[in-house]
């Protein structure tokens, strides 16, 4: 479902507002293209993660999958084709990137481009330190309790 707002009107009612309506446009626009190529998110156990992007017509020489810290960035960039002449041309070969925001300690596995799709593994390695510890209570049937004994004064 999309939106599509003309803000036309309004431009003739707002003296020194041009600046607001190209922004509301811009950011209007971005979110069209923001969309492009679709993706899903799968779980795929209990700390393992895949996500699946679908990018037909896409060689795996014309994309690039980088890490930056806690982001995942997906670039790719199809090379012209001065092959024949389209009468129509559906499929989508536009440059993009997406980018993924990643949880703390997920780390990149391996991607694969298949039939169009590319799979990109995920996996959640949560270290030692953090993971949750059982601590066991140990009896106290053998301590005894110390009695202090002081002398008392007696006026």
């Amino acid at each position: 479902m999309r939106n599509d707002f003309d803000f036309a009107p309004l431009y003739r009612s707002s003296i020194g507002f041009d600046r607001v309506f190209n922004l509301l446009n811009n950011a209007q626009r971005l979110q069209a293209v923001d969309t492009w190529p679709p993706y899903d998110i799968v779980k795929t156990g209990e700390n393992e993660y895949r996500i699946q992007m679908a990018l037909a017509g896409f060689a795996e020489t014309d994309l690039d999958i980088s890490q930056e810290r806690n982001v995942l960035i997906v670039k790719g960039q199809k090379a012209e084709e001065k092959d024949g002449e389209y009468l129509h041309r559906g499929i989508a070969g536009r440059a993009f990137e997406r980018r993924f925001e990643l949880a703390d300690h997920v780390r990149v596995e391996n991607a694969s481009l298949t039939n169009g799709l590319l799979s990109i593994q995920l996996k959640r390695e949560i270290p030692e330190a953090m993971k949750p510890r059982r601590i066991a209570i140990g009896s106290s049937a053998e301590t005894q309790a110390l009695q202090i004994d002081a002398e008392r004064q007696v006026a």
